[in-house]
């Protein structure tokens, strides 16, 4: 109810895009001016967007209170191409400046993705947004979270999230399409950014929103708390369609689309706990309909569809004994056609250490001639599933 009322504030409403809007223009630029403008107010408020095709160089950065709204299927958020070059020094934990090989290739209020050989993936990359730019010294505004070396492969990318709220709450997006245009850009890891990204944020909502085409994950949200994602579609992204993680609790997923990822539809990463995952379809992604481990417990599948993907429909990873994935509530689930011609699939495929999950009145294909040709298969240290 608090989210709801909150939610619900209308606030100042400032508007976006044609010469009629508020501010004109279609560019992140814009947006974050309107965002920025309704920030100095302190009250939050609504940044509606116009029909027509937004480019994207920077992050759309959110605030508490704050709706970002779109006119439907016409209003799209579409990343520019990407750009890529080595750092010319050691870029060091705590630094907001990286000297580069060619800075020619940025321009302020562009987003901006740093790491090494060694430290280019999970939490190891740094994100930030470019302030200026001195000759090849690129300067940005937010801390390094590692130290980078050069000599290891140092890279800096304009790859980053369109859409991201840090440190926030009651944050609504909706209506409106994020096209990562994946094609032309470098990839991004989950934990850093997502087409949509939410990090240390509590009682959002993203409702009517497609996500396609982003060359990382879709939707990704970590270390938070009553994240609702509602008839909303992620299809083509590189990475998974849906990532919580990191312990993130009481995540309501409802009623979308999740389709031809080239990871996992869904990947509930570590220690997300309580959520609820219901009535939502999750086929064609290219290995594992819902991919579930570490603590990953205390959640329901209600009423999905989980068909036709690359490995199996449900796949519990393999975790050290005391992280497995426990109690979690799988009913009236329909899992069918997982696998290739070339690699037989499973319906459910549970590893090591999870434990005490309740599978009740799900329709599990068990095909000897077809795709998914094994219902179920537990390893043999699995304890406490049951199937009813």
């Amino acid at each position: 109810m608090k989210q709801a009322n909150m939610l619900c504030r209308k606030g100042r409403t400032i508007t976006v895009g044609g010469p009629a809007c508020d501010i004109e223009g279609f560019t992140s630029t814009a947006v974050q001016a309107a965002v920025d403008r309704l920030r100095r107010s302190g009250d939050g408020g609504t940044i509606r967007l116009d029909q027509g095709v937004f480019r994207m160089t920077g992050p759309i950065r959110l605030y508490s209170g704050m709706t970002l709204q779109g006119e439907g299927a016409g209003t799209v958020l579409r990343k520019t191409w990407g750009v890529k070059t080595r750092f010319t020094r050691d870029a060091d934990y705590g630094e907001l400046q990286a000297e580069v090989a060619d800075a020619s290739l940025f321009e302020p209020g562009m987003g901006l993705q740093l790491y090494d050989d060694s430290q280019k993936w999970g939490w190891d990359e740094s994100t930030a947004v470019i302030t200026r730019i001195e000759g090849n010294v690129l300067h940005f505004d937010r801390h390094l979270e590692r130290d980078y070396h050069a000599d290891d492969g140092g890279t800096v990318t304009n790859a980053c999230s369109i859409i991201e709220a840090v440190d926030v709450r009651y944050v609504r997006i909706c209506d409106l399409v994020v096209d990562g245009a994946a094609s032309d850009n470098h990839p991004i890891g989950g934990c850093r950014g997502g087409g949509i990204y939410l990090y240390k944020a509590g009682e959002c909502r993203i409702d009517h929103v497609e996500v396609r085409d982003f060359n990382g994950d879709g939707i990704s949200w970590q270390i938070t708390e009553d994240i609702t994602v509602r008839s909303s579609t992620v299809t083509g992204c590189t990475g998974s369609g849906l990532h919580p993680g990191a312990g993130s609790v009481r995540s309501l997923v409802t009623d979308c689309v999740l389709e031809g990822n080239r990871l996992a539809g869904l990947f509930i990463c570590w220690r997300v706990q309580h959520g609820e995952f219901s009535r939502n379809r999750i086929c064609g992604n290219g290995s594992f309909g819902i991919s579930i481990g570490h603590k990953d417990s205390y959640n329901r599948f209600d009423d999905n569809l989980i068909s036709d993907n690359g490995a199996s429909g449900v796949f519990f990873r393999e975790e050290k004994p005391g992280n497995g994935s426990i109690g979690n509530r799988w009913t009236r689930n329909i899992i069918a056609g997982n696998g290739s011609e070339a690699t037989p699939g499973y319906g459910v495929y549970v590893n090591g250490a999870s434990a005490d999950n309740a599978f009740v009145g799900n329709d599990i294909e068990n095909a000897a001639a077809g795709r998914q040709r094994t219902a179920v298969w537990l390893a043999e240290s699995v304890r406490g599933f049951t199937f009813a």
